[in-house]
């Protein structure tokens, strides 16, 4: 944004997010300075925090291995006397992810936290309504992040706390109408969660102008594909299913790069789409579930197929109405349009579907059993009534020797993901019950011809990602 779109939004506040780069570097992300006299509060977290230092008279340099540099859980002290921290203890765990460091603290600021080997880790200019923190309050490993952001939006900037997932429903429908006008809208439909709620945004905002296209590309869930046309069927949309499960697995035989397999899966969805429009006249738009943390990953952590993977001379203008919100957020739009809760609450499933779970190269037997073992994860744990946000099953594409019957079996392992999360950007890996382990390993290896053993990933995010690949 230009310095005049932001004073025309008039903002309360502005926060300064976090991200990988260093503010003294020519190629870093810059704000213009004249920022900073706009009378209105500023948070900087991580990158942001150093960037308003940086900008404001401070000195920011690489941090030292043995001194301030800082990843992951770390132990933080708070001067609860600062208006960000008022109300919370003087000691929790922040998530830490930083390599530079304030050498200098730019003048007017005082330090409101430290840890054991940065004594900076949070500054303050109370006068102006200038914080930063280096650490990051928005994810779940923040002890009272969340509190922390709501002091800011509250007692620093004066929110009032009365905006609404119902009142960005109602500003996301009047704003799809005013960029689709009279066109027709084709929705790349999964199923899931994300497309589900942008299908029903789009359905609210313009009714019979949205057809929505299910492809069937091979790489679903067991019994998904019908489940999914099921569900819509009593909806007053366009409904197309497309059978292309040949199709995408032609294109990924002896593919086994992920990022490749992504890029893959994403061109030939919109080429499907592109087929199906020829059908149909007139479409003008591309409608996808794209959410906040898809756009995030897609900068140096992982490809998704509805970022950045549209080819060049695409024919469509893309419509993203759930595009800034995180999963969480998702789901209360959802439940606001009235969708079914078995549906807004269903289990995330990505975008390439299966095909980032068969890891390394597809072929269609290893599929199959994928399938078959992901059912028997998904079926244990819902009928143990475990509260976790994700689980499914993942099978590589490597082999490990067992015994069957008396006989050498060289099969392949699976791996049993599970995770607990908000907004998806951290996770935790839920303590399972060993007997319930014990069960599915029982059901996995007896049932699905071609595994003979099974594992429990117990990586959180960081450093792993939910998915693997």
């Amino acid at each position: 944004m230009t310095m005049a779109e932001i004073r025309a939004f008039a903002p309360m506040g502005i926060i300064f997010t976090g991200g990988p780069n260093s503010v003294y570097l020519e190629e870093s992300p810059q704000v213009d300075p004249e920022i900073f006299s706009l009378g209105v509060p500023v948070l900087g977290i991580c990158y942001g925090c150093q960037l308003m230092a940086h900008h404001l008279g401070g000195q920011v340099t690489a941090a030292q291995v043995d001194t301030a540099r800082e990843y992951g859980k770390t132990d933080t002290f708070y001067d609860t006397t600062c208006p960000l921290f008022q109300g919370l203890p003087q000691e929790g765990v922040s998530w830490m992810s930083h390599g530079d460091y304030m050498a200098q603290v730019p003048a007017g600021f005082r330090l409101v936290g430290h840890t054991a080997a940065c004594p900076n880790v949070a500054i303050a200019d109370e006068t102006r309504g200038f914080y930063g923190v280096q650490f990051h309050p928005e994810v779940n490993h923040t002890q009272h992040g969340t509190d922390m952001i709501r002091n800011f939006l509250y007692r620093v900037c004066g929110a009032a706390g009365d905006w609404t997932m119902e009142g960005y429903k109602n500003r996301a429908i009047v704003q799809i109408r005013e960029k689709v006008g009279g066109g027709k809208v084709l929705l790349a439909l999964s199923g899931g969660v994300d497309s589900s709620v942008a299908a029903a945004l789009l359905a609210e905002a313009v009714g019979n102008q949205l057809t929505c296209v299910f492809v069937d590309h091979g790489l679903m869930r067991k019994d998904e594909g019908d489940e999914v046309e099921a569900a819509f069927s009593r909806w007053d949309i366009h409904f197309v299913r497309v059978d292309a499960e040949a199709r995408f697995l032609g294109r990924l035989a002896g593919v086994s790069d992920p990022e490749t397999k992504r890029k893959i899966i994403g061109k030939e969805f919109i080429e499907v789409f592109n087929d199906e429009a020829k059908k149909l006249e007139g479409i003008d738009f591309l409608a996808q579930g794209t959410i906040y943390p898809d756009i995030l990953e897609s900068h140096g952590v992982k490809a998704h197929h509805n970022v950045g993977g549209l080819p060049e001379g695409m024919t469509f203008e893309l419509v993203e109405p759930v595009k800034l919100l995180f999963k969480d957020e998702v789901r209360v739009v959802g439940e606001a349009l009235g969708l079914p809760h078995s549906m807004v609450y269903r289990q995330p499933f990505p975008g390439p579907g299966l095909g980032v779970r068969c890891l390394g190269a597809i072929t269609r037997d290893r599929l199959e059993a994928l399938r078959e073992a992901d059912a028997i994860v998904r079926e244990e744990m819902e009928a143990a009534g475990v509260g976790a946000w994700q689980y499914f099953a993942v099978v590589p594409d490597m082999r490990a020797t067992g015994v069957r019957d008396g006989v050498r079996a060289y099969e392949w392992p699976a791996i049993i993901r599970a995770i607990n999360t908000v907004d998806v950007m951290t996770a935790e890996v839920p303590e399972l019950d060993w007997a319930l382990l014990k069960r599915m390993t029982d059901r996995i290896t007896h049932e699905v011809p071609g595994i003979c053993r099974v594992c429990y990933d117990l990586t959180p995010k960081p450093v792993g990602t939910v998915e693997w690949e």
